[in-house]
């Protein structure tokens, strides 16, 4: 969800302007995502790697989120979502907001909806090294590893590979997203700023990914004798 500072420097307000107004934009994706039957969305809300922000910027945007979830809780769980968190793990995360997070997990726990994945305080590198010290503890012996048996330690090893990653405001780099899962999936990089992508521009992203010939490295069969 990538463009909240440019949205606000181009109207000369500060940067936190842009994360507020990132708020209708996430519900309004969310909404598009579950009437279009999408069994299965991740947003990449706060990385490992925005700790390095200035301290009131990480400081609003931990409020913000606490806000967003505490208001719209009875509207996720009323629409039968499954909600998660990836990542969490910070110590500077603050203790009313990791006990907001596990009181929308246990209250959506039986949904059976579409799960929604917020990626907070999330890396993609962390996740893996992490697996790594896991499959060690477990006592794994090195030639039983393998992409299964290693993907089983990845938080929440239920989840699907990614199938389409949509990063906003044109900018193309992976940001230490869910590296494991996104090995194989189809990339689209609008260039709306996230304040202004809305469900058509959703849409659109899906629409786009239907019209991909999905190969995993293989060559598909020819069509109807062609050449």
């Amino acid at each position: 969800m990538d463009g909240n500072g440019r949205w606000a420097a181009q109207r000369s307000l500060p940067r936190t302007s842009g994360h507020r107004a990132a708020e209708t934009t996430v519900i309004d994706v969310i909404e598009a995502a579950r009437a279009a039957g999408v069994g299965w969305l991740s947003l990449y809300a706060f990385s490992t790697e925005n700790w390095r922000r200035p301290s009131s910027e990480v400081d609003f945007l931990m409020q913000l989120v606490r806000r967003v979830v505490r208001k719209h809780a009875p509207l996720l769980h009323a629409r039968g979502i499954r909600c998660r968190f990836l990542g969490m793990t910070d110590p500077r995360i603050p203790a009313e907001l990791a006990q907001d997070f596990t009181d929308l997990m246990t209250l959506t726990s039986d949904n059976r909806g579409m799960t929604l994945t917020i990626a907070f305080d999330h890396g993609g590198r962390r996740d893996i090294v992490e697996a790594a010290r896991s499959l060690i503890r477990a006592g794994v012996p090195a030639e039983a590893v393998t992409e299964q048996s290693f993907a089983a330690h990845l938080p929440f090893p239920d989840t699907p590979d990614v199938d389409l990653v949509i990063r906003t405001s044109g900018e193309q780099r992976i940001s230490n997203f869910m590296l494991w899962q996104v090995a194989y999936a189809e990339w689209i990089f609008p260039r709306v700023l996230w304040p202004d992508f809305r469900a058509p521009h959703f849409l659109e992203c899906l629409h786009t990914y239907q019209q991909r010939e999905r190969r995993f490295g293989d060559v598909l069969p020819k069509q109807n004798g062609g050449s």
